[in-house]
């Protein structure tokens, strides 16, 4: 296409009163600067990133001209003349959510149901339209950015929830509805437990193991979470508690109505951490209607190969390569990368009926038992 992203850019910028100062978050050694025309949009990413803000006129931890910039501006959700192709979605969600277009410099995205859109090439890093109305777009697309950095240093994405409990590094990945946000959420409880990740986990083989990286996003879960954790109910409205009460379990497991939990409120500003060293990789393979008692054990993922789907991941539509090249929709996720740091960590399996407490139990008893074999 002949249009480039200079031109666009300039578009959305030219004449642009941006706001002062600008909004700096800092997140594992990497700094992205954000800046806009609405000082409401800042402050709601300020109070969103409270707990990983650099402090006004700090020196950026960044090597020279690796700063990230995003350009953040609100304004309608803009009626651009292009021909937009949907994004395709990974096997089970529903909708569609990304479109995209091929710029000669870069790639111009669009959300299908707010009308944001989302310019990314090498220069420029812009999100336009009613961001204010959705901020957590573009919170996604500052993250966006830091997970792309974590990538091209080696950090292979995975779709994981992580905490660090007792002094150790966990993962818990799981298949569709499989609970992981849940369970992390219940392991937090403990005041011995700090929050890594949600959704979004980078693993990278070092030294001395395998390491684990999140991201500055706080969980998003359904109401059910909520509903089913006493510290997490009062974030949920009284009507909405008597609403999604007086569904049945199985409605209310399948329900998807966002909440997001902020971590540092409810547990504690020194329960988030960006990273641990990783001891083992929990697969949610249990089932509702399961007549199986909840159990965990440990597997040879070589020969569990079909667990590898509830962790592997496509980086997705705004995966930049550090020569600036994008992620093609038709390219699938190659086992190879998970199979050899799976094979370098443990990999337990959670089994047979779904039950939330019984899986926090047996994950402590799980590291107890671990912590016996290496005294």
């Amino acid at each position: 296409m002949s249009v480039n992203s200079c031109d666009i850019y300039q578009q959305f910028s030219d004449g642009l009163v941006v706001q002062t100062p600008a909004l700096n978050v800092e997140w594992a050694g990497i700094r992205v600067c954000v800046r806009s025309n609405s000082n409401a949009l800042l402050d709601n990413l300020a109070d969103y990133f409270s707990h990983c803000l650099a402090p006004p006129g700090a020196a950026s931890v960044n090597a020279p001209g690796k700063q990230i910039d995003v350009m953040a501006v609100e304004c309608d959700a803009p009626n651009l003349a292009f021909d937009f192709q949907d994004w395709r979605r990974e096997p089970g969600k529903q909708g569609k959510k990304d479109s995209y277009i091929e710029l000669s410099d870069g790639r111009l995205l669009r959300k299908v149901r707010t009308g944001m859109v989302f310019l990314q090439n090498e220069n420029y890093l812009l999100a336009a339209g009613p961001c204010l109305a959705n901020s957590n777009q573009v919170i996604n697309f500052i993250n966006s950015q830091l997970m792309n950095r974590f990538q091209h240093q080696g950090y292979v994405i995975c779709h994981a929830a992580a905490a660090k409990v007792n002094g150790v590094g966990l993962a818990l990945a799981g298949f569709s509805g499989g609970g992981k946000s849940t369970l992390m959420l219940k392991l937090l409880d403990s005041p011995n437990s700090q929050f890594i990740s949600n959704d979004r986990l980078f693993l990278k083989q070092q030294a001395d193991g395998v390491h684990a990286l999140g991201i500055p996003k706080m969980p998003r879960v359904n109401p059910g979470t909520l509903l089913n954790n006493p510290r997490l109910r009062e974030l949920m409205h009284e009507k909405d508690r008597q609403q999604f009460e007086a569904l049945a379990f199985s409605e209310l497991w399948d329900l998807e109505h966002k909440y997001d939990v902020p971590v540092d409120r409810v547990y504690g500003a020194d329960r988030i951490l960006a990273s641990t060293d990783l001891l083992a990789v929990i697969i949610l393979n249990w089932q509702h209607e399961s007549p199986q008692p909840t159990a965990i054990q440990s597997v040879d993922i070589s020969s569990r190969q079909e667990l590898l789907a509830a962790i592997k991941k496509a980086p997705g539509p705004f995966y930049q390569d550090a020569q600036g090249g994008f992620l093609q929709d038709a390219i699938d996720v190659n086992d190879a990368p998970y199979l050899r740091l799976l094979e370098n960590t443990q990999v337990w399996e959670l089994s047979g009926k779904v039950d939330i407490e019984k899986g926090v139990t047996l994950i402590r008893e799980q590291l107890a038992a671990e912590a016996l074999c290496h005294e």
